[in-house]
Formats: C-alpha cells, structure tokens, sequence
C-alpha cells in the first residue's frame, strides 16, 4: 500500500474501532434502542468511504452499503455491521504487513510505515 493509502486506512479503522466502542456502551445498556439521526449520519459516511476503500470483493456484506435512516437501525445492528467492517480491514491489513527480522517490528508491504502484528497473532 502506498502512504497515503495507509493513511486512509488508519483513519477509517480507527474511526470503525470508535464506533465500536461506543456502539457496545450503548447496546449493553439498551440494545434495541435506536441510533439517532446525527450518529447514524456519521457512521453511514465512514461506511460509505469504507465501501470505497475495501472494493466489492472485500465487503462484509455483498448487498449491504449502509443503514436506511428511514428505518433507524438499533444500537446492536449498527455494533453488528461495525463489528463487520472491523474484521475485513483487519483481514486486509494482515494481507499487507510483514515483520522484518532486521529490526524485529512490523511494516506495511512496500513501505517502511511501522505497524503492530496482525490481531490474530497478538496475544
């Protein structure tokens, strides 16, 4: 991946790691709830530079490109799909990283950006 690629990556996958954390608050608390209009517009926009980003071979889901806000989506369906999005950007991270036995750390593929190991592997 080129540098700004990464960028764009990182963006995406911390912005996805956010809403996951805010999403499991709120579905711990009241999982049938409905999102509100403001947080389900922030997280179809992520979603929609996420479909972009990964391509339509990488999607979660094939047929799904975000949540229809005439039907407000609950706290658990939106942890659902984030959770979703969550494993196919690790999934193509892993893809693209490799660890340098020269330096003992881990490096996106064709560039020297530093990264940490895939999640599968960390313990």
């Amino acid at each position: 991946m080129k540098k700004n690629e990464i960028d764009d990556f990182e963006t995406l996958q911390g912005q996805f790691d956010s809403f996951y954390q805010e999403m499991s608050a709120l579905a711990k608390k009241n999982p049938n709830d409905a999102l509100n209009k403001f947080k389900l517009g922030l997280v179809n926009s992520v979603l929609k530079r996420a479909n972009t980003f990964l391509g339509k071979s990488r999607l979660p889901f094939a047929d799904f490109e975000c949540f229809d806000d005439a039907t407000m989506p609950s706290t658990s369906d939106v942890l659902l799909i984030v959770s979703q999005y969550l494993s196919a950007f690790e999934k193509l991270r892993s893809e693209n990283i490799f660890y340098s036995y020269d330096d003992h750390k881990w490096h996106w593929t064709g560039n020297e950006t530093l990264t940490g190991p895939p999640k599968k592997i960390e313990e």
